[in-house]
């Protein structure tokens, strides 16, 4: 699993084994479907650029309303391959929340701009636009870069605040793109995660809540106009044809197997989605009155990718739950303006929110494989824990 501490996969139980993501029942479920792609790959040995990569890009715009997708090669692919159509290049800032995984910094140093950490909303755990127009203001007084572009994330699967995102990225002239690795399923009154931004990339990583069988990912536009482009970054630069470099690109291509699982999985997703919505309900209000459970902006629904929370006295809960047996993993330990490769990077004064969230977060089990009594015991080993 990407972007994680102290994880503990599963663990035996008073109610049987716990899995904090559980890919065995699901492949249970689906298996004989998925043999039946695959075999259908193994057929007509199109493991690259497949029929099933055109099919899948049509059911996730169809799903999301989006004016269209295309499917890359992991999350991180899908950063890049819009960051190289807006040009984004040295001498750019693009600001980001530093509570996230690293890929969001690794993609804007790729393209060789700047990332600039931004704070957080100590509720919802997204970017806190207050501080958003902070940082623009700082980097503008400076002279040194070229505020260019704002990268929300989408944390745990809950929307930004694109409203408020969107009235600075215009005031300010950035472009925005959307981080949504987590939040494949998310709603923000009553629009789709993958048609809240200009364009959003998605991770389909296994551990999400809709994963292939290996890296992949996607990206979603609202202007048709993108998609020609980005179809070529994503095959190195090269034209139709695929023969000629006409713009600098990658090997950002989604294999036909990916897409062939994915398929299978989009069929099971809603009824996925929703069990996960009941089990981060009933969180919820078990926790409402001792945690800080993650704040959900008005008309939102989140994707459910995770469930995180705050306690207090983080790490003692985190032992007790272990030793009875619930699984639990931390997003995220070190913030990146602390990590190594970043520092450089790293606000004068900290980011004060982000700082305090890092020391108080756990996750605990979120799938749908659940069961009513695992869901009922692991919030009695919580509350006890944390009591």
């Amino acid at each position: 699993m990407n972007g994680v501490a102290n994880i503990s996969l599963a663990a035996e139980s008073r109610q049987g084994r716990i899995s904090f993501i559980d890919l065995v029942a699901q492949q249970r479920r689906i298996r004989p479907a998925v043999e039946r792609r695959l075999q259908a790959v193994l057929d007509h040995g199109k493991y690259i650029a497949g029929p099933e990569i055109e099919e899948l890009e049509e059911m996730l715009s169809a799903r999301t309303g989006a004016a269209g997708a295309i499917a890359c090669a992991s999350g991180t692919a899908a950063l890049i391959i819009p960051l190289f159509a807006l040009d984004v290049k040295q001498g750019d800032a693009v600001f980001i929340p530093s509570f996230t995984y690293n890929a969001t910094a690794n993609a804007v140093l790729v393209t060789g701009a700047t990332p600039v950490f931004v704070d957080i909303d100590p509720a919802t755990f997204n970017i806190d636009s207050g501080d958003l127009k902070a940082k623009i203001a700082e980097v503008r007084a400076s002279g040194e870069l070229n505020p260019r572009c704002v990268i929300p994330v989408d944390m745990f699967g809950s929307p930004a605040d694109y409203a408020a995102i969107a009235t600075i990225a215009s005031d300010e002239g950035l472009s925005v793109l959307s981080d949504g690795a987590q939040s494949f399923g998310g709603v923000l009154n009553n629009r789709i995660v993958g048609n809240l931004a200009p364009a959003t990339s998605t991770s389909f990583f296994p551990g999400k809540a809709l994963g292939a069988y290996g890296d992949a990912g996607a990206v979603f536009t609202q202007d048709v106009r993108d998609i020609e482009e980005w179809m070529s970054i994503r095959w190195h630069g090269t034209d139709n044809e695929r023969k000629t470099s006409v713009r600098v690109g990658f090997n950002g291509r989604m294999d036909t197997f990916q897409a062939a699982v994915l398929l299978e999985k989009l069929k099971i997703f809603d009824d996925e989605l929703a069990v996960r919505r009941q089990i981060a309900q009933t969180y919820d209000s078990r926790f409402a009155g001792f945690a800080r459970p993650q704040r959900h902006l008005p008309g939102a629904q989140s994707g459910c990718a995770y469930y995180s929370m705050c306690v207090d006295d983080r790490d003692a809960v985190v032992a007790q739950a272990k030793k009875m047996g619930v699984p639990t993993a931390i997003y995220y330990t070190t913030p990146l303006h602390k990590m190594p490769a970043f520092a450089e990077f790293a606000p004068e004064g900290g980011l004060p929110a982000t700082d305090a969230v890092s020391g108080e977060i756990f996750a605990l089990p979120m799938h749908p494989y659940l069961t009513p009594d695992q869901v009922d015991y692991i919030c009695d080993v919580v509350e006890a824990a944390a009591s």
